[in-house]
């Protein structure tokens, strides 16, 4: 790379056979459901990179638990700076926020523990920082109990992730953005990085970051080269080594990749000395020192093992020692095929004779728990409209027909975001909408069943934190 931009090469270059890179996508498209971008780089140069449209090398995407990796590398450049040790005591940082009764398991809570899930705690702690009415969920965290001598038992437990996060705010009187922003983001060129925050304004730590897919790929390089970057020493050597290597058992887990130990905020992975950072629903920057190689993948996938077991069976036994010779032609099938990549739209068929009879109709619904009051579908132009009206306002979105039509709405969110929709009858009374947020795993199906002056309308998610199948709701012709 030369400063701050990946330098690009061909596969066969670095000692890859582009048929093999074909192979792996080609099986994500057909097995996976669904990757949203994949770049793989070899000796520093990026030798192959595709995003499924409507997803784009320009959007960023949330990376979700994949955050708690920067949050571990915010914490290696604090402990570079002399402002703390890992051997320091939690509520060192915090005793203003001690609960009354400080317990010995407590006390005996250091950085290291908070770093590798060992902080002793038998549940996750994250759900009580969000339940918290004062917004301190630093006064949360230390609050509950710590079943276990810290060190000794392995949670995983994003609270400990935000924990990190307000040490290094208050020992630095910064964000961890700002303070990654200068010192690692500036240098490799990462721009437009966005990170949630907790009430009192502090970056979440174990989730809440939204970067590029290729900020991810650098991210991967800076470690792969164990911190340096242009001649510079971004990050100490020391703690790369010590962040990504073995510090805690992890089992049991009947994933293969979830037991092999966990580091820093890092995974440890089924191929020998392989590493990497992982976030929900298939977000992953995967490190490979031995084959000198990083993959970054966003995604929106229920069985994250299949990915990675992609990634093992087809991509790293490509690696090769050497240069192999060129092939233009199988080069040029890999490029056709990467620069043509797209989510699936919906099928169906573009009409209906049911069309006509409800298009302009609102259906109202009564009280319910999804808080939707009404929806209209209007069939008018070549793209449907479904309008949307619910307890935080009225939400159009266009859908196209074999097709995504972008847009931006606020519908299922608390603030307005980029959103696809694509859409088809799939029976003559049955309207079914595929919405893509394209920054975000989420592609959730609306679909629209009419019966008369009855609608039928459903709301299922590919992928959620709770149920994906939310109840049916059933509104009437106003």
């Amino acid at each position: 790379m030369t400063n701050n931009t990946l330098t690009h090469s061909t596969p066969e270059a670095q000692g890859i056979a582009s048929p093999a890179i074909l192979a792996f996508v080609e099986a994500a498209d057909k097995d996976i459901d669904s990757l949203h971008s994949f770049m793989l780089l070899r000796h520093g140069a990026v030798v192959a990179q595709g995003w499924w449209s409507p997803y784009a090398p320009e959007i960023p995407h949330v990376l979700f638990s994949l955050s708690k990796s920067f949050t571990s590398t915010a914490v290696g450049l604090a402990v570079a700076d002399g402002l703390l040790s890992v051997d320091d005591a939690v509520l060192s940082f915090f005793p203003e926020d001690a609960p009354k009764k400080v317990s010995r398991n407590l006390a005996a809570m250091r950085v290291r523990h908070l770093l590798s899930m060992s902080t002793g705690h038998a549940q996750d702690t994250t759900e009580f920082l969000f339940r918290r009415r004062d917004g301190n969920w630093v006064k949360a965290f230390l609050a509950r109990p710590v079943k276990y001598k810290p060190g000794a038992h392995f949670l995983y437990n994003t609270g400990a992730s935000y924990i990190l996060s307000a040490i290094v705010q208050k020992l630095t009187g910064r964000t961890i953005l700002d303070y990654l922003g200068e010192r690692i983001f500036a240098p490799l060129g990462i721009e437009g990085a966005t990170w949630e925050t907790c009430p009192r304004g502090i970056n979440t730590g174990g989730f809440g970051l939204n970067v590029k897919t290729a900020d991810i790929a650098k991210f991967g390089q800076l470690y792969l080269q164990k911190g340096r970057w242009d001649g510079k020493q971004l990050l100490p050597e020391a703690w790369v080594e010590e962040a990504t290597r073995f510090q805690i058992d992890n089992a049991p887990n009947p994933s293969p990749d979830w037991v092999q130990g966990y580091g820093y905020q890092f995974w440890r992975c089924q191929p020998q000395n392989v590493y990497r950072g992982d976030g929900a629903f298939g977000q992953y920057c995967i490190v490979m020192p031995d084959q000198d190689a990083v993959v970054a993948i966003t995604s929106g996938v229920s069985d994250m093992q299949a990915v990675m077991t992609l990634v093992w069976t087809q991509l790293l036994p490509a690696m090769q020692p050497t240069p192999l010779p060129a092939d233009d032609t199988a080069h040029t099938a890999l490029e056709q095929k990467l620069a043509s990549l797209q989510m699936k739209v919906q099928p169906g068929q573009p009409t209906s004779p049911v069309a006509a009879k409800v298009s302009g109709k609102r259906f109202v619904f009564e009280k319910n728990d999804q808080r939707i009051k009404s929806v209209t579908l209007d069939f008018a132009g070549d793209a449907g409209v479904i309008t949307i009206r619910d307890a935080s306002g009225t939400h159009k979105i266009a859908c196209g027909r074999g097709a995504w039509v972008t847009g931006m709405t606020a519908f299922d969110a608390q603030f307005p975001r980029r959103v696809a929709a694509s859409a088809a009858w799939t029976d003559e009374n049955t309207y079914t909408i595929e919405l893509c947020f394209y920054e975000t795993p989420f592609c959730p199906i609306i679909t629209c069943t009419f019966d008369g002056d009855q609608l039928t309308y459903q709301f299922t998610s590919n992928v959620s934190f709770g149920p994906v199948e939310r109840p049916p709701l059933v509104g009437r012709k106003s």
